[in-house]
């Protein structure tokens, strides 16, 4: 019976990772991927607060920026396009 003996490798020299393409980028209106853009209410508070909800339509997200600067607790709103 023959005893096989597993040679171990040499330690070889760390890997690089390899090079990857940079994207270009595109703006909005050309870029064919993006089906809706996003709008972000942001509500500054009195008391130092904040609060953030998004919105896929415009009017909407400016309509409730609207209602809650009427509101005497709030300090401003401010309608944002996120990327």
């Amino acid at each position: 019976m023959e005893s096989r003996l597993t040679k171990k490798k040499a330690p070889s020299a760390p890997k690089s990772k390899p090079k990857t393409k940079k994207r270009k980028v595109t703006s909005f209106s050309t870029d064919r991927r993006r089906k809706h853009r996003h709008w972000q209410v942001t509500v500054y508070y009195r008391d130092s607060e904040k609060f953030a909800r998004t919105y896929t339509d415009r009017g909407r997200a400016t309509r409730f920026a609207e209602r809650q600067k009427r509101s005497p607790v709030v300090r401003s709103a401010r309608v944002r396009q996120v990327h």
